[in-house]
């Protein structure tokens, strides 16, 4: 699972935090549940199959081969698919200020290893990687949250 990860780190990575940023900016109000859901969902269509398309704009531009390409594309799109599907489960099962706690750990903890497993194949030290991508995560989380706080 993490050889998967680490090779769609691009599209994982995007959907993990804007999907915390999601939950943190619209899950205040369990009233607000259904809203937030959509919002993943919306996102997990539209915001993916723009950047899927992006990616398999990038490998025609490299020369990939189709196959590549389309393994790329899918691939990318399947990722992030999957890693929002995960957030909605958490904000469906947990109610909003649970499901806020929960979808930060969970996505902490997934850009963790996702960090950690990069910096091993790039030879850096693993505990610079995970907090500067951490750091910006949370200044995601934060930010959405205080937007969401404002206009909600």
């Amino acid at each position: 699972m993490f050889d998967i990860i680490t090779k769609y780190s691009l599209g994982s990575t995007s959907a993990i935090i804007t999907s915390m940023g999601v939950i943190a900016g619209l899950g205040q109000d369990d009233n607000l549940r259904m809203i937030t859901i959509a919002g993943l969902m919306t996102f997990a269509i539209a915001d993916n199959i723009s950047d899927a398309l992006g990616i398999h704009m990038y490998k025609e531009s490299e020369g990939a081969s189709k196959k590549a390409t389309l393994k790329a594309t899918i691939g990318n799109f399947l990722t992030r698919f999957a890693v929002v599907m995960s957030f909605v489960l958490i904000v469906l099962v947990f109610n909003s200020s649970l499901a806020l706690w929960v979808s930060i750990a969970w996505g902490l903890g997934l850009l963790c290893l996702i960090s950690y497993k990069i910096a091993k194949i790039k030879k850096s030290d693993p505990k610079r990687e995970i907090f500067w991508h951490l750091v910006v995560s949370i200044g995601v989380i934060i930010g959405s949250n205080l937007i969401g706080r404002l206009f909600i």
